[in-house]
């Protein structure tokens, strides 16, 4: 009897053990899974305070510091919109005579084509008509001044001669602007030197860049047929971002060269400042160059630095930057052994710092042995 007592209790008491081994067991697998669930981003390493300790990491803030700056850009070379003439003809006409081929130098004046039309013909046709009929206007006009003086006609008669002879003047020069338009001297024209060709001259010295037509074409007043380019006042056209356009200033003196020669460097002072940021956050400062050869040409790529003497920036120690896949990096500290990956864009390196032109979040930074920082978040993620 007392066995059969005995034995419930024990059962009981293995029961309750079990029981509470589960709860235990329970909790312990809930934990765990609660602890799964917590996700360190890829930007993000976690050190304990040995490791910071063994590795030797420092943290501190950024720091604004006088330094000798060097903004680098890189811009085009052109030409101002004066030294670039678009040739077009005022009056239709057949081309009949062209040799020209883009980069002919031609000099001003020089024949670039000659145009025929018969329209060229009726012009002057109508000028020649126009001033020998004028002659007799304004001789029956003297004849009607003198005889309305004597009261011999009536002032209408007169009036009528006087507004003939006012509109054929009217008409000639009209007619004579038409021929100068296509490069026909009226003082010279003659019935004996009618022509049906006209030449079209350069307006300019310089090199031909465009030549849109050909022989036994016909060119109508919309067309521009050739396009000239005179080279002798380059500048350089820079583009720059908002961050360093603002550091800028007109007549600072900049160096610059080209792909093709870097090791041959040009002096150029700032003489224009766009004042319009563009949608890329960036905006065009135009320089005139001090000298330079036939080796620039327009159109080619130009690099420059422009120097900013003792310009306060935002510093770093050089320590504090690291460099992975062509970009560069600071760790922020978010907490206790906690570090986050940032981006930045650097500038100049001067005394053991270099300058920091991204924007910083407030708070501290990796300043000493954040290469070590790296390496255990990049060696941690490949042997994950």
């Amino acid at each position: 009897m007392k066995a059969n007592i005995v034995m419930p209790a024990i059962w009981m008491a293995c029961l309750t053990a079990s029981c509470h081994h589960a709860g235990t067991s329970s909790a312990t697998s809930a934990n765990m899974d609660t602890a799964k669930t917590v996700v360190i981003p890829d930007n993000v390493v976690q050190l304990t305070p040995a490791q910071i300790k063994n590795a030797g990491i420092l943290t501190g803030e950024p720091e604004q510091k006088e330094m000798h700056s060097v903004i680098k850009v890189s811009g085009v070379l052109d030409v101002p919109p004066q030294n670039v003439v678009s040739i077009s003809i005022p009056l239709g006409g057949y081309l009949r005579k062209m040799e020209l081929i883009p980069g002919q130098r031609v000099n001003k004046g020089t024949v670039l084509a000659t145009l025929e039309d018969q329209q060229y013909i009726q012009l002057q046709q109508d000028y020649l008509t126009a001033k020998n009929r004028l002659q007799f206007l304004e001789a029956d006009y003297n004849r009607q001044k003198g005889l309305n003086e004597t009261k011999a006609t009536s002032d209408k008669v007169f009036q009528q001669v006087q507004s003939e002879y006012n509109n054929q003047k009217v008409l000639i020069r009209a007619l004579a602007e038409k021929l100068r338009l296509i490069g026909i001297s009226p003082d010279g024209l003659t019935d004996s030197n009618i022509s049906r060709s006209i030449n079209l001259y350069a307006p300019i010295s310089g090199f031909v860049t465009k030549v849109n037509v050909n022989a036994g074409k016909y060119a109508s007043p919309t067309d521009v047929l050739f396009e000239l380019v005179n080279p002798d006042k380059l500048h350089l056209t820079l583009t720059v971002f908002e961050n360093d356009a603002s550091r800028l200033a007109v007549g600072q003196k900049i160096e610059c060269f080209s792909n093709s020669h870097p090791d041959k460097k040009y002096a150029a002072t700032i003489h224009l400042i766009t004042p319009n940021i563009g949608n890329d956050r960036t905006t065009e400062v135009h320089c005139h160059l001090a000298s330079y050869g036939n080796e620039l040409l327009p159109g080619s790529y130009m690099n420059a630095t422009i120097e900013q003497n003792n310009a306060k920036v935002t510093a770093v120690p050089e320590d504090a930057v690291v460099k992975w896949e062509n970009k560069f990096y600071v760790f922020q500290q978010d907490g206790a052994g906690t570090f986050q990956l940032l981006p930045v864009e650097t500038g100049t390196n001067n005394s053991g710092y270099v300058e920091i032109k991204s924007a910083l979040p407030a708070g501290k930074i990796v300043i000493k042995n954040a290469y070590t920082i790296l390496m255990k978040m990049k060696n941690g993620g490949e042997e994950n």
